[in-house]
């Protein structure tokens, strides 16, 4: 049966949850669970379930589902697996609206008996239209709800933004979330679909499209059961939010490593970066990728077309990014004559003062840098701006004088910088321009300039 959105919604906004194997021992995952909510800042009613204890963390433990007095929107599910089918009996004879089910040792284990068991569950869910999140996952997070349903509190720490992250992988969420901490970078939701008993790609994907707390849809995938269906709801969906993703398990181990993992057979590299680009999907080749591209997405306009102008106060990082960019197929193009006089006004004839600019002679100068700059941005040529500069003690000042953009709210260029400096100089500075919507700042001037890439590829995607 089909999932429906209201479902959906109480699963990832729910005013009660029950907690079905909750421990108040350390060395159990229902510890853990507990833990998440309690301390996530959780609003809404925890109840533990546990027939052995009369209070988990302070909060009166119930033996059985049954006994809860009250509708319960979300049950989140640590119980070793061959319990889980009764469980699953009656969470619906209850009226549960959603599940998480943290229980591993399914259908992907080694052991028919696991595929088995996964195919009770998906027989008891047949008949109803109740989203369950896993089983084999670490959970699932909604960052705007303050609610951690995952064994990791630490994902309370994350800063709330308007990235939705799915994964079939818990590992590669966490990473990836521990790497956002690093770069201030926020979530809305980050979900681990584990071995998708019914909520699968494609059902994460049409809901986080209508999820108004999501502006970006960041994918990491292994295998997949139902590719056609992924592609159809991205397809249905085709430009409305950014769609990117990272699909591994590509070579032969990768692939047997994903069915062992996952559950599924995980396919040829060629077929799905052809249909991901057929469905408005930006298929993406790392970890990093995946996340410098979706952080540049939250801040940034799309270009609005492949001309890039690349200002550098020092020379090598400017030819590492237009190496880059030239290889990727964007295009440095010549200034228009109005630019290129500016620029000619500004900096000294020993300078390279055409596209990529070499700003080293006014490296130092605030004034001369805002100006540059401020001509290009103008240039109807130039559809984004990769800005380069390296610390050293007598440019100090440059960043402050890019404040002149917070005024100047009416530029739609994207604006992606490498500004490199020791902790504590600038980065006060770049924290408040990435804040204001205006830049997005990378430790490297390759990694700036793909981030430029990804956000071509995908305007060409839609």
């Amino acid at each position: 049966m089909d999932i429906k959105l209201s479902n959906m919604n109480r699963l990832f906004e729910p005013r009660s949850i029950a907690v079905i194997g909750a421990s108040d021992k350390p060395t159990k995952l229902g510890f853990h669970v507990m833990l998440s909510l309690t301390k996530g800042g959780f609003p809404g009613r925890i109840t533990p379930i546990n027939p052995g204890s009369s209070e988990i963390m302070g909060l009166r433990a119930l033996p059985s589902i049954a006994d809860f007095p009250d509708d319960i929107d979300l049950a989140i599910v640590v119980l070793p697996a061959h319990m889980v089918p009764g469980i699953f009996e009656e969470c619906l004879a209850k009226g549960v609206k959603g599940i998480v089910l943290i229980t591993a040792g399914f259908k992907e284990i080694d052991d028919p008996k696991g595929a088995d068991l996964h195919e009770r569950l998906a027989t008891i869910l047949n008949t109803t239209p109740v989203p369950v999140i896993g089983p084999n996952t670490f959970g699932m997070i909604n960052l705007q709800a303050n609610l951690n349903a995952s064994f990791t509190p630490h994902f309370s720490l994350l800063k709330k933004g308007v990235i939705g992250l799915v994964s079939q992988s818990g590992g590669m969420c966490h990473l990836l979330s521990f790497l956002a901490v690093r770069d201030d970078i926020g979530f809305s939701k980050i979900v681990g679909i584990g071995n998708r008993l019914n909520v699968d790609f494609p059902e994460m994907v049409d809901y986080l499209i209508q999820d108004t707390d999501t502006e970006i849809i960041a994918l990491y995938m292994e295998g997949i059961d139902r590719p056609r269906g992924l592609m159809e709801t991205a397809k249905a969906h085709r430009g409305k939010k950014p769609i990117i993703a990272y699909k591994t398990g590509v070579g032969d181990i990768g692939n047997q490593a994903s069915r062992s993992h996952t559950g599924s057979l995980a396919g040829r590299k060629e077929i799905y970066s052809g249909a991901f680009g057929q469905a408005g999907i930006l298929g993406l080749d790392s970890v990093e990728v995946l996340l410098d591209t979706a952080k540049a997405m939250a801040v940034s306009p799309l270009p609005e077309g492949p001309g890039v102008a690349i200002l550098s106060s020092q020379a090598g990082p400017g030819i590492a990014g237009a190496d880059m960019c030239q290889m990727a197929g964007l295009r440095i193009v010549p200034f228009s004559p109005k630019t290129q006089q500016r620029i000619n006004d500004i900096l000294p004839p020993l300078a390279l003062r055409v596209n990529p600019v070499d700003m080293g002679p006014a490296w130092y100068d605030s004034e001369a840098t805002v100006g540059i700059l401020q001509a290009v941005m103008q240039d109807e040529k130039v559809s984004g701006i990769l800005l380069f500069m390296m610390f050293a003690s007598a440019n100090v000042d440059c960043i402050k004088g890019l404040s002149f953009l917070l005024k100047d709210r009416e530029h739609t260029k994207p604006i992606i910088t490498c500004l490199s400096a020791p902790p504590g100089i600038w980065d006060k500075h770049i924290k408040r321009y990435e804040q204001a919507g205006i830049l997005v700042n990378f430790p490297t001037p390759e990694r700036a300039a793909r981030a430029m890439i990804n956000l071509n590829r995908y305007r060409s995607l839609i």
